[in-house]
């Protein structure tokens, strides 16, 4: 038995340094090619620190909703309210030097809808998106089906169809057509939610409001309003909600028999202690994840300083891959610019690889205004956001093969169900909002943007009723199955 697990654990470290060994190789091919290429280069690494990270740490926020909720277990819930509070420090240290590459984004009633059904869909699948690319690291095959048909193909279908043109307000049409778009990017009923409703909505950024400026003009704005105010203050609130809820009633029982008398504030405070570093593992991780999310800022601002560009389109056009940011044959993009986030993100970057792949197969995916317009739709291998998910998978099947934790895993009867469709909910609610767990919540948060927290809430509510429905459908099964027995 003893050789057996020993010949498993070899393999598994074998395997390790082959795909380590095979990244290393695919940058220095990159590096050989172009100098130019070390962007891409730097998003791949990153990629796979997140990976390693996010498997190892186990963060995801679908299991931590679904633990929550289904299980009253805390411990993932508190790694993501940790890593979120760590990354507003180094984001406000960051904006404060005149080195972070986040932007806020509009602010509406859109992105807690948004949220509400990306989080139902990522119960559903068993993962939200970075959970999902993780999983795919560890051999889960069902995150595979949501990651590609939903976040690939099912978004990249939805913002270049007419489904929905019903919905679309008169107003804005007429806000889309008043913008003078060509009528080649103006084809889908995506293109008029957004030209039409989404660009007159408002972004806001703490730190740049008028308010903020006026009180707080010198840098002390970007930690005061940034991260204190929009992250800190309720990230806090959010941990004592969870502690009053979920682990306060525990602690305190225990803690009264080993007093033997009344309780009082110091014990409330070492029982949120506790529930924090509870899982010392999951806790490290989120404060480690929130580190290398600054540094990656820092790197991308840095390679933007020394490439003297702002998007790694401008790049493309100077080597004369301007194709991958056309709208049609010699005309460039309206912007001349990919998809290039500047920070971690996911979700746009799998819509491009949807949209490449169903351009192959003759479909014209540059006539909306998502690919035609805002983020291009470049060839795989010079896509430094899809390189970046591309790490993730690779960094965390690197970290569970180190772990003897990866074991591939086809899906079978109703998991294939709930991951195409869970998928498919995390595509479509990702796009209304622009963005997913990760750009639409933990960015935006720490970044001192207060949709960020609308999305939040609409995601936390979406996973609640995810939950509901699967104790729902397992009960029903359940009761079917004594029934026939």
């Amino acid at each position: 038995m003893e050789t057996t697990v020993d010949t498993s654990e070899k393999k598994n470290q074998i395997w390790a340094f082959i795909i380590t060994g095979a990244m290393l190789l695919i940058s220095l091919m990159y590096y050989k090619a172009s100098p130019y290429y070390m962007y891409i280069v730097v998003y791949v690494w990153f990629g796979f620190a997140y990976g390693m990270m996010l498997q190892y740490g186990r963060f995801c926020f679908a299991s931590a909703s679904r633990d929550l909720f289904a299980a009253g277990v805390p411990r993932m819930a508190v790694g993501v309210l940790v890593a979120l509070m760590f990354f507003s420090l180094i984001q406000a240290t960051l904006s404060s030097t005149n080195m972070s590459t986040f932007h806020p984004a509009p602010f509406g009633i859109h992105t807690l809808i948004a949220g509400l059904i990306f989080g139902v869909g990522m119960v559903l699948s068993g993962g939200c998106a970075s959970g999902s690319l993780y999983k795919i690291g560890e051999g889960n095959m069902t995150s595979f089906l949501a990651a590609f048909f939903g976040l690939c193909i099912g978004q990249a279908i939805f913002v270049d169809v007419k489904w929905f043109d019903f919905l679309i307000p008169q107003k804005w049409v007429d806000s889309a057509m008043a913008k003078g778009l060509p009528a080649e990017v103006m084809t889908s009923s995506f293109d008029k939610y957004l030209a039409g409703y989404i660009w007159d909505q408002p972004s806001i950024q703490l730190s740049h409001t008028k308010a903020v400026s006026e009180a707080l003009p010198g840098i002390s704005r970007y930690f005061i309003a940034d991260s204190l105010l929009n992250t800190l203050i309720p990230a806090m609130v959010v941990l004592i909600v969870i502690y009053y809820f979920y682990s306060r009633k525990g602690f305190m029982k225990k803690r009264a028999k080993v007093k033997s008398g009344p309780t009082g504030f110091g014990d409330e405070a070492a029982g949120l202690w506790n529930m924090i570093t509870a899982s010392k593992r999951t806790t490290i991780m989120g404060v480690i994840i929130g580190m290398v999310a600054g540094l990656h800022i820092f790197v991308i601002k840095g390679m933007q300083i020394k490439y003297g560009v702002t998007n790694f389109g401008q790049v493309l056009t100077r080597m004369n891959n301007a194709g991958d940011i056309t709208l049609k044959a010699g005309e460039v993009g309206i912007k001349g610019t990919i998809f290039d986030p500047g920070y971690w993100y996911i979700t746009s970057q799998e819509g491009q690889l949807g949209a490449w792949i169903l351009e192959k197969f003759g479909w014209n995916m540059r006539d909306n205004i998502f690919f035609g317009v805002n983020n291009g739709l470049p060839e795989p291998w010079r896509n430094p956001a899809l390189w970046m998910s591309l790490g993730i998978i690779f960094g965390a099947m690197v970290m569970a093969r180190l772990n003897n934790e990866y074991k591939f895993k086809l899906p079978k009867g109703e998991l294939i169900v709930w991951g195409l469709l869970g998928g498919i909910l995390m595509g479509w609610g990702s796009r209304p909002a622009l963005g997913c767990n990760i750009g639409a919540f933990f960015i935006r948060v720490a970044g001192g943007d207060p949709s960020g927290w609308l999305y939040g809430t609409g995601m936390v509510g979406g996973a609640f009723v995810g939950v509901k429905f699967f104790n729902w459908w397992s009960e029903r099964k359940m009761a079917k199955e004594m029934e026939s027995f």
